[in-house]
């Protein structure tokens, strides 16, 4: 048995401290592990070597800095993780493993509004596929990130708002894929694993300080705080879509009028360039006539990028995060948007809050989402679910 404070209890403790490092990160050097756990080197070593020795992790040479060094990353072999993004008009599975490589992923068509049992029915079939074509058998897998296009309640654990998924009115989304897949599953909005996966893969690394800005059929933000996601005490911020920019304007789908979703979101968008453009726009058809030199479709990029400069420069007075980063089709406009929104944060944002703000288009594209729900299930499962029970010579073995 442990006792608190022994020299097995301390043991344990660094173990798990350097497991949830590499864990978190990918893959570090012994240097990297020392400097973000407070541990000496010498332990970080004996600790490395331990791990190894019981499989739990894989050492391998790099360098750095111009000098050799050994990588640390988890196993291959210790598990798998499932990521599954509901957008709406879209289905994403990944499969990952600790080591944060990506091993299988597909996306299919799918309209999520329609009805949650055929979302879940066609997640559970997707998920069964890629599980098996990596070979790997599914009691590997250690859980599941799922992301919604819409707030999660905290407490309840039901979608916030059913106007915005008015098919799933009722439904608890991480009951039903775990009843289904028989393990964990954690659940999200769709902006803050958008910002979960450029944080860990893409535009965000290394910044501690963010928010993820996501336009697509409404216009959501996933904000990074000291590293973290803040959602609030109840799981409801960054709905930044929802800022009064014109009291008299057009009634947004929450009741009030004017909201920034209804300048800069798709179903408001759109129809602006029907008159000129016909039927069957969509956004990306629009950011891609932008870029070739529409004249009509640049004003509308424009218009959306300064509209929601306005929204970034109150999160900039209010949070001074140091980056935004800017996801879905609209960032693959880059300076046809992104200029217009950095002129609309120097205009409205206090000053210095607006000198310190970099503005940069998402590195995932449409895969943020997916991989920020593999990153959530990395971020929020037990290091005791990779450690398992410690044997008595101190070698960990997996359950």
């Amino acid at each position: 048995m442990e006792t608190p404070g022994s020299q097995t209890s301390l043991h344990r403790a660094n173990l798990e401290r350097v497991v949830r490092a590499v864990r978190m990160a990918g893959s570090l050097t012994q240097a990297e592990i020392a400097r973000s756990t407070g541990l000496s080197a010498a332990t970080v070593s004996n600790i490395v070597r331990e791990l190894k020795d019981g499989g739990t992790v894989e050492v391998t040479p790099t360098s750095a800095g111009g000098r050799r060094a050994r990588s640390v990353s988890l196993s291959g072999d210790a598990g798998i993780v499932i990521g599954v993004d509901f957008g709406h008009t879209h289905l994403r599975v990944a499969v990952g493993n600790l080591a944060h490589q990506v091993l299988a992923e597909e996306a299919e068509p799918l309209d999520v509004d329609a009805s949650s049992a055929e979302g879940f029915d066609r997640a559970e079939t997707l998920v069964n596929r890629l599980v098996a074509a990596t070979g790997i058998g599914p009691g590997k897998i250690i859980g599941v990130g799922l992301g919604v296009p819409g707030p999660i309640d905290v407490e309840s654990g039901t979608l916030g708002s059913t106007a915005i998924l008015p098919g799933w009115t009722g439904i608890n989304p991480s009951d039903e894929l775990s009843g289904r897949l028989g393990v964990p599953v954690y659940v999200d909005n769709d902006a803050n694993l958008g910002a979960l996966g450029e944080l860990v893969w893409g535009s965000g690394r290394g910044v501690k300080d963010l928010a993820y800005i996501k336009v697509a059929s409404g216009v959501g933000a996933g904000l990074v705080i000291d590293g973290q996601i803040y959602r609030g005490p109840g799981g409801t911020a960054g709905e930044i879509g929802h800022i009064t920019l014109d009291e008299s304007g057009p009634v947004c789908r929450c009741g009030n009028r004017g909201c920034l979703e209804t300048f800069a979101a798709a179903r408001y968008v759109l129809p602006l360039l029907r008159p000129s453009h016909g039927d069957g726009l969509t956004m990306e058809k629009v950011v891609r006539l932008a870029r070739e030199g529409d004249p009509g479709c640049r004003r509308v990029v424009a218009d959306v990028g300064r509209h929601i400069g306005s929204g970034v420069a109150n999160l900039c007075n209010l949070l001074n995060p140091s980056r935004v980063v800017l996801g879905g089709d609209l960032a693959e406009a880059g300076e046809l948007v992104l200029g217009p929104i950095r002129e609309s944060v120097s205009r409205y944002a206090i000053p210095s809050a607006a000198r310190q703000l970099s503005v940069a288009p998402g590195a995932l594209g449409g895969r943020a989402e997916v991989l920020g729900a593999l990153a959530l299930v990395l971020s929020e499962m037990g290091d005791s679910t990779i450690l398992g029970s410690t044997s008595p010579t101190g070698a960990p073995a997996f359950t």
